[in-house]
């Protein structure tokens, strides 16, 4: 299973800071953490950096995972997000 760890604001929203996830792309599993831990964490979410085992995804939310990877949710520490810093718009940020 893929772990997903969870900083900040994220972890916050989540309630806890790691968490496992049997999905097969990083889209998939950042769909699923939205849909396990709400409409807060998917806002946080939006305005995150994603990371797959310390790297940007270059393939953005059709990233393959394998079970071994590790995804990190890296919310803005000190106020509002950079537009578009999630993955997915541009092929490396976007919102879920």
């Amino acid at each position: 299973m893929t772990r997903l760890r969870l900083f900040a604001r994220a972890r916050d929203e989540a309630g806890r800071a790691v968490d496992t996830f049997d999905a097969p792309t990083l889209g998939a599993l950042l769909d699923e953490a939205s849909a396990r831990y709400g409409a807060g964490f998917a806002g946080v979410l939006a305005r995150s950096r994603v990371w797959v085992n310390g790297e940007e995804p270059t393939d953005g939310p059709s990233t393959v995972l394998a079970a071994d990877d590790e995804v990190a949710i890296l919310p803005p520490v000190s106020g509002g997000g950079v537009e578009g810093s999630a993955v997915g718009e541009s092929g490396s940020s976007g919102s879920w």
